[in-house]
Parts: structure tokens; C-alpha cells; sequence
């Protein structure tokens, strides 16, 4: 039996771990749950699936939960709050996997922490690898830690290479694998069809509305504006050692396909499956073993049509600006994120509009960047002290907004 700290328990990504869990009982086990201030849903997680330790993120909701737990009886589960008990469920003895799902550059601390300790990493916080890309392959390696993407899209390109690209993370050579391309494929989101000259009325709850998958408003954002794609596409760079010229990013609307792989004998590979992130869950917490993951399987007399569409660039300012950011540098990327992340936040709270976010982006890029030979030879410290540089430089520029 597998034992499993989760990193953002009350997200989606956590249900859906949840989900796995349920179909699989004798195959895993709770030590640590992790999240936010979701106090109820996390209360509710304690009486089902008792945990030896539950971190919040801050003492409020520490004690919120701690007072709703005892009025149940439930003495015996350890409370704490912060990143560092975080870090600190995350590098247990008794732990063999941490889930890494919590949204956005909070989840980085606490991963690093799981690399450090050895752990089986299920990364699901793509902005882990936005922000410290080499940093963390590098420690991946060192510390003989395991990982495995769930990311629909970057287990699916897992699930297309070849055993030894599978064993190889960050280092593998795929020119020398017979690999010509990677295609990662994204839904467009719910604009894709819509005048580009409309997208400035879009709204929060229109943004939200994702047409395939269910999931949190941050990254539902990002899906509309194809920043997800962007940072995927970052995370790709270095979970496969991809270069420019081998990775392409292609609109497939259905969802179906998750993402293919070409090699030099005009071969491509797919991985399909129901929108359900279940299924790359299943596989990363039982590879090499597939397990019931309690997702119907495709019917193929149903799908209809499958398309593809080249992307749009006009359309998906943040996609170009991700795509060049990972190209320009470790600095960019994690600059890139920090500020995305403030700007979603601030479109969500209708601060500004949906083509604001994309626009915002850029100024506070042509910030960070615009300052002499910034280094990408950064540790984990200086990293965290460009991301909040960078999330002062987005405020600032939206003060000036």
C-alpha cells in the first residue's frame, strides 16, 4: 500500500485523486492532506479518509478546523499551518508519494521538499517547473526522487515516448529516440470560435465556463486566455528536453486526443481518452501498473469529427508571450507567471478586462526584463525573490492601470 501526502486536497485535482483512491482502497493510504482555507471541505475529507496530519495555510484556518474537528471527536489528527509544515508532510519517512497540486507558485516550496526526501512526485502544479525549470530537474536527479507528470497533456506525451524517455526525464535525447516532434494539444477554450474584437467584453463567469473540463477559476482563466497552454508548453520544455523546433503547440476542440508524439518514420502516437483527469492520476500514482481509475472508456462510435486548428496567435496574446519567455530565460518564465497569476486575480475580481490580462503580462515582462543580464542561473532563493519582485512590479502596474 502506497502512502500519500496531497498537496491542494480541497482542489479539483485532489477530488479526482480522491476519486482514484475510492476505486483502488487497498492500493493506497492518507498520511498528510494540504490546502487553503477551504476549512468545510477539508473538515469533511478528515471524518472520510482520517489523515495522520492536515496543513492549512494560515493559523485562522488552522484553528477553524481544529475547533470543527474536535466537536466531532476527531482528537487524534495533527493541525498545523504554514509552508514550512508543508515541507515538512511532504519529506515524512512514512510518506512514498506526494500528490503536488497546489495552483500557482506556492505549491514550489513544498515540492522541492518532496524532491529532497526522495519522494514519488505526481506534479500537477505546472508552475513548479515554470519557475525553476533546470533547478528542478537537476534535483530531481540528485536526490534520486521519481517523477511523473498528470497534466493530462504532459502524461499523455509521457504515456507516447519510449521507455527510455519515460526513465530519462529532463535529460532525454529524443533526436536520438527516433522523436520528431511533440504536439501538445489544447481545447482553445470557450473563445476559440468568437470574434477576436469580443474577447474585450468577455466576463469572469464567461471565462470560467470551461466547455470540457471542470476545474478551478484560476485555471480555467488561463485555459480561455491559452496561458495554460503556455505554461505547459514551458513544463514540456524541460520535462522532455525539448527544443523550439520540436515542440508545437495544436487546437484539438474535443479534448479527445491529449496529445501525440511524431517520429522520424512518419509515425505519430496518440493517447485518447474522456476529459477526466482522473486517468492520468490513475497511471502516475500506479505506473508502470495501470489501475481502475473510474473513467468510462472512450466509445468510439460517438466521438463524431475530431479537428485541429494552427493556432492564432492574435487570439492567444499569452500564449505567445509564454512560448517566448521560455526561450528567453529561467528570469522570464518565473517573471511571466507572477504575473499572470496577480492579473488573472485581479480579471477575476473585474479589476480589469479579459485582453487586459495578456497586455499586463507583457509591461510587467518588459520590466524584469529590461534590467542588465539578468541571470538564469538562479537557486530556489533567488528564484522566490524574482517571483515577488515580479508580483510587486504587476501591482504596481496595475495601480497605474
Amino acid at each position: 500500500m502506497k502512502k500519500i501526502t496531497i498537496l491542494g486536497a480541497t482542489g479539483s485535482i485532489g477530488d479526482s485523486t480522491f476519486k482514484v483512491m475510492e476505486n483502488n482502497p487497498d492500493d493506497f493510504s492518507v498520511v498528510a492532506l494540504v490546502a487553503g482555507t477551504n476549512v468545510g471541505k477539508m473538515c469533511r475529507l478528515c471524518q472520510k479518509w482520517q489523515p495522520k496530519y492536515v496543513v492549512m495555510k494560515d493559523e485562522g484556518a488552522a484553528k477553524a478546523l481544529s475547533q470543527q474537528l474536535v466537536s466531532l471527536g476527531l482528537t487524534k489528527i495533527c493541525i498545523e499551518y504554514g509552508v514550512d509544515a508543508m515541507c515538512q508532510v511532504c519529506s515524512l519517512d512514512e510518506v512514498d508519494v506526494v500528490m503536488s497540486a497546489i495552483v500557482g507558485a506556492a505549491g514550489l516550496r513544498p515540492t522541492m521538499a518532496a524532491i529532497k526526501a526522495g519522494k514519488r512526485i505526481l506534479l500537477a502544479n505546472k508552475e513548479s517547473l515554470v519557475m525553476s525549470g533546470q533547478l528542478f530537474m537537476s534535483a530531481i536527479r540528485e536526490f534520486g526522487a521519481e517523477l511523473l507528470p498528470v497534466d493530462s497533456e504532459h502524461n499523455a506525451i509521457f504515456q507516447c515516448l519510449p521507455a527510455e524517455a519515460q526513465a530519462s526525464l529532463g535529460y532525454c535525447e529524443l533526436d536520438n529516440l527516433g522523436v520528431s516532434h511533440i504536439l501538445l494539444t489544447g481545447s482553445g477554450g470557450p473563445f476559440r470560435y468568437s470574434p477576436v474584437n469580443s474577447l474585450v467584453d468577455v466576463t469572469p463567469e464567461q471565462a470560467i465556463a470551461h466547455p470540457n473540463w471542470s476545474m478551478g477559476p484560476k485555471i480555467s482563466v488561463d485555459s480561455a486566455t491559452m496561458m495554460n497552454k503556455g505554461l505547459e508548453y514551458i513544463e514540456a520544455k524541460y520535462l522532455f528536453n525539448a527544443s523550439v523546433e520540436q515542440l508545437k503547440v495544436l487546437i484539438h476542440p474535443q479534448s479527445v486526443i491529449h496529445s501525440m508524439v511524431q517520429f522520424k518514420d512518419g509515425s505519430t502516437i496518440a493517447q485518447m481518452g474522456e476529459p477526466d483527469m482522473a486517468t492520468p492520476i490513475s497511471l502516475a500514482m500506479a505506473y508502470p501498473d495501470r489501475i481502475n481509475a473510474g473513467v468510462n472508456k472512450l466509445d468510439f462510435s460517438q466521438i463524431g469529427e475530431l479537428t485541429f486548428i494552427e493556432v492564432d496567435y492574435h487570439r492567444y496574446p499569452c500564449l505567445k508571450l509564454a512560448i517566448d519567455a521560455c526561450y528567453e530565460g529561467q528570469f522570464a518564465t518565473t517573471a511571466l507567471n507572477a504575473a499572470n497569476e496577480v492579473m488573472v486575480d485581479a480579471f477575476l475580481q473585474r479589476r480589469i478586462g479579459f485582453t487586459d490580462i495578456a497586455a499586463l503580462n507583457e509591461k510587467v515582462l518588459e520590466r524584469i526584463c529590461s534590467g542588465e543580464n539578468p541571470s538564469n542561473q538562479l537557486d530556489l532563493e533567488s528564484i522566490i525573490d524574482l517571483d515577488n519582485t515580479s508580483r510587486l512590479y504587476a501591482q504596481q502596474i496595475l495601480n497605474e492601470y
